[in-house]
């Protein structure tokens, strides 16, 4: 995942001035019977406040930007994205409430493709049937890789926060807020040797997913100009990640002071209960696919005390923007955020100052919108959660400085 960088409002806004125009319509009924107005009358201008209304709700249901949002909301990788999906519903709700993306509200809608790249189109064809004009998806790799080519094929403009893989965003109409895999990968080699973490690493990652094999070849890239020897390197996959026993004992055995995990949470979490009970302890190191570990179902927590990640989000950090992030987060969906959350609060962000930048209007269609856009991401600068003066270049990547942080007593604190 590379780096540098929620509810139908349109059906609220079409009821409160459709009640509006009811409530104009009575009182026009009552002042015409207090002066005598003839029957003629008052049909008249009933019918003439049915137009009205007939009007404002074609006006209102026209000047609504439609942005979507797909990523698993259940299965195993459900964490990321209900993490995406609250942060992006509180994106746009503050938007909304400034006024929207040059004047004109936004409507959110997010489906769940269950970390499932096929049902990620199915997701993407729901939303497309919705009349979407822009995609802030998909959450995953994998899933965002089948999508892109669907969106590239429709220009359909797309922001991903979190798909991190160098396929995601392979075509122009694609951009991403997080690092991409060789990125990460190249970051945390080039962390562990810089701080001198640790002498003698191993490496234990999933060959079958995308994810994780991209940042498992640039960090042994990048560790042959590092100060640290990779002294062991074992593979799992998809049908075989819940006994980490053979590639424990082999990073045990091999006297691996650090043990890189370019891996997901859930997988994370087995390794790290596993070397506990081998009495097998030492550093674990991992990048944002980690984040989440803390909240997996009877896990114990203590045993992530120490590990370090790369992740571009730290919830304890000190500056205005993070403080409220994290506040109006918890006060609204009573969880502390992730980086996935922090991801997307910046895509929707980004998302409305290139628009902006653009000149966009509801009124276009997604083609159009795309078109613009493009142009759009590479002239904008952001402030955000996860990087301060995030730019883009037409490759869709990021650009933003990585950060590190490390689990102590049951939180991230910044390193």
């Amino acid at each position: 995942m590379k780096r540098f960088m929620s509810i139908a409002m349109a059906s609220a806004m079409v009821m409160t001035l459709l009640a509006g125009c009811g409530s104009t319509a009575s009182e026009g009924t009552d002042a015409a019977t207090d002066t005598d107005t003839t029957a003629a009358e008052s049909t008249e201008a009933a019918e003439e406040n049915t137009t009205a209304a007939e009007s404002t709700e074609e006006s209102a249901s026209g000047g609504v930007f439609k942005i979507g949002g797909i990523g698993p909301t259940t299965g195993g990788a459900a964490v990321y994205g209900m993490a995406v999906q609250n942060a992006a519903q509180l994106a746009v709700d503050e938007i909304n409430a400034a006024g929207g993306i040059g004047g004109y509200q936004i409507e959110f809608k997010f489906e769940d493709d269950e970390n499932d790249p096929e049902k990620s189109v199915n997701a993407y064809n729901t939303l497309k049937d919705w009349n979407m004009q822009i995609l802030m998806g998909t959450v995953t790799s994998g899933c965002c890789v089948a999508v892109v080519e669907k969106t590239s094929a429709d220009n359909m403009f797309q922001l991903t926060p979190s798909g991190s893989s160098i396929e995601a965003i392979k075509y122009d109409n694609a951009f991403r807020v997080c690092f991409s895999d060789p990125n990460q990968g190249m970051a945390s080699a080039k962390y562990i040797g810089e701080n001198a973490v640790a002498t003698k690493v191993a490496v234990i990652y999933d060959s079958s997913d995308i994810y994780s094999s991209g940042i498992y070849q640039k960090f042994v890239s990048e560790a042959a100009s590092q100060s640290f020897e990779i002294v062991s390197a074992e593979a799992f996959t998809a049908d075989s990640k819940t006994d980490f026993s053979v590639q424990l004992q082999k990073a045990k055995d091999s006297g691996a002071e650090l043990v890189f995990l370019p891996i997901y949470y859930t997988e994370a979490s087995l390794i790290l209960s596993q070397a506990a009970s081998m009495n097998y302890a030492p550093t674990f190191f991992g990048c944002d696919g980690l984040d989440g570990i803390l909240d997996v179902e009877n896990f114990d927590t203590s045993l992530a005390e120490g590990v370090m990640l790369l992740t571009p989000f730290a919830a304890d950090a000190e500056d205005e923007l993070t403080q409220n992030f994290v506040a109006a987060f918890k006060e609204k969906f009573g969880d502390t955020p992730n980086q996935f959350a922090a991801d997307a609060y910046d895509a929707i962000y980004a998302i409305k100052a290139a628009a902006e930048k653009a000149g966009l209007t509801p009124d276009m269609d997604a083609s159009a919108i795309c078109d613009a856009m493009k142009t759009a991401m590479t002239q904008i600068t952001l402030d955000g959660l996860t990087g301060v003066g995030m730019t883009w270049d037409a490759s869709g990547e990021p650009n933003k400085a990585p950060k590190a942080v490390k689990i102590e007593n049951g939180v991230y604190v910044a390193m």
